[in-house]
């Protein structure tokens, strides 16, 4: 699903290419092992498939098997147990990589990558006092036409920690406040907006000095979620 689309495309036309040619090879050696092609002019003959006259037209009738063409031309009797358990097996098969295949090609399509593009943060957060008190503030943006609906906001603060214990966690994550108890998590993206966390007794800068801001390590992750409008 990952992979570049003529890869996708490569292994979607590989797949389906060797299973027909792996049925087909089996359905010759059948025809091989009754005798089948070694009786082709006999009328009284009666073989597996009729009109199988060599692994072309075993693989030709793999895939009208498969892709359920029915042509016609060939067609397995009922005198070919072998042939009629080959063929359950194909069917069931069959459909089984058509499911897996079509899947993962829906899934493909379906990857917001590009919309995902579209979507701008600024390089670089600020704080800065805004309505008399002290924010952390960061901006975001929607460059498509076609807006984002039902979009929410979180972020969280990712920093090692220790425990008064003495235990050592090094992905701790901290809940940054973005409007969550006052509704402004949720944006309507008509045009770039400011995201504003208010540095008080609850946030997790509240301790930290300008100093132990530009020493400390730790990363800021911003989440945005919401659904393409035209879904």
């Amino acid at each position: 699903v990952d992979l570049k689309w003529r890869f996708n495309l490569l292994v979607f036309t590989m797949v389906y290419t060797i299973t027909w040619l792996f049925f087909g090879f089996i359905w010759w050696l059948i025809a091989y092992i009754r005798g089948d092609l070694d009786h082709l002019e006999d009328e009284n003959w009666i073989p597996c498939v009729e009109n199988l006259s060599g692994f072309v037209s075993a693989f030709l009738f793999s895939i009208e098997t498969e892709t359920t063409i029915g042509y016609g031309h060939r067609v397995i009797t009922e005198k070919c147990p072998e042939g009629i358990v080959l063929l359950l097996v194909q069917a069931i098969l069959g459909s089984i990589v058509n499911a897996f295949m079509v899947g993962c090609m829906f899934v493909k399509i379906s990857q917001p990558k590009k919309r995902a593009e579209t979507l701008m943060f600024s390089n670089n957060a600020v704080i800065s006092m805004r309505d008399e008190k002290l924010c952390l503030m960061f901006r975001v943006g929607d460059l498509r036409n076609s807006h984002i609906v039902e979009a929410s906001i979180r972020a969280k603060l990712i920093k090692s920690k220790q425990t008064k214990e003495g235990e050592f966690i090094p992905l701790n994550q901290t809940d940054i406040n973005v409007g969550f108890d006052t509704g402004d998590d949720r944006l309507f993206l008509v045009s770039p907006l400011i995201i504003s966390h208010e540095i008080n007794e609850k946030s997790p800068f509240w301790e930290m000095s300008r100093t132990q801001l530009e020493k400390e390590e730790f990363e800021i992750v911003v989440i945005l979620e919401g659904m393409v409008e035209a879904t």
